[in-house]
């Protein structure tokens, strides 16, 4: 895996025609680059539809943007880690703010997730940000390391390792606003500061961080520059095949 990651979240967007037109164009629009890692996160209903249309693009990831905590059971309409991978993902979010606040996923099932991940082979991108309010109130360090400690104190190291972060603050998803590029070199020095005392610094330095909230090609670039950032995980920007092609070819500095 080569950073920059350039992750995409398309949410409750986009079923198995509309995804297999995106696959379509956006191969089109982006050429394979050995210089960073493009990560699509579909609706699990549409994961076929845009594997298939992206069958000649092994350099295009693709996964889910969930699992249950369990691995199987009477979970009506949930989609278990071992199902997504048969399914042919070999990625999957976990711990979305979504997820959190719309869904009630408390981080001990957070936790439970990621290792049901691991345990089916695929990669988790584990998502962490405070809200607004937690922020003005002087609480980023405290909730990150809330957070982060549930899913890192249930792992090993080297299963830890496996883990890609996702810094999401919360208000700032599909807000329209971005944290500043020193605002997220700040929670991210901060994130790999708890990593590091957990899997040790090598570790903590080699880890693939991301920022997500209100990405897009006009922001990218300065994100991309921040002290600790390694990529984007892009929502509404990531539904337009253009638009995420332009974030996906972006570099450092690029407006």
């Amino acid at each position: 895996m080569t950073r920059p990651l350039l992750a995409a979240n398309w949410k409750m967007h986009k079923g198995p025609a509309e995804a297999a037109s995106f696959g379509a164009e956006f191969a089109s629009l982006y050429a394979p680059r050995a210089d960073r890692t493009v990560v699509l996160f579909p609706p699990a209903l549409s994961l076929a539809a845009l594997k298939a249309s992206l069958a000649d693009r092994a350099d295009i990831r693709i996964g889910v943007q969930d699992v249950h905590q369990e691995a199987e059971g009477a979970h009506t309409g949930s989609l278990s880690a071992a199902m997504a991978a048969q399914a042919g993902a070999g990625w999957v979010l976990a711990g979305h703010s979504e997820r959190r606040h719309e869904f009630g996923d408390t981080d001990e099932q957070v936790a439970k997730k990621v290792s049901r991940i691991l345990e089916a082979g695929l990669r988790p991108m584990l998502c962490v940000g405070e809200k607004l309010e937690e922020r003005e109130g002087g609480r980023l360090e405290a909730v990150l390391r809330r957070q982060l400690e549930a899913v890192l104190n249930a792992l090993t190291p080297a299963d830890a390792g496996a883990i890609t972060y996702a810094y999401e603050p919360v208000w700032a998803i599909g807000t329209g606003r971005t944290a500043s590029p020193a605002d997220a070199a700040e929670a991210h020095a901060i994130l790999r500061t708890i990593l590091a005392e957990t899997t040790g610094a090598v570790a903590a330095a080699q880890a693939t961080v991301l920022y997500g909230g209100s990405v897009k090609p006009s922001n990218i670039g300065e994100l991309l520059s921040a002290d600790g950032v390694d990529g984007g995980l892009v929502g509404g920007a990531s539904l337009d095949p253009e638009s995420f092609a332009a974030i996906c070819s972006a570099g450092p500095g690029d407006t």
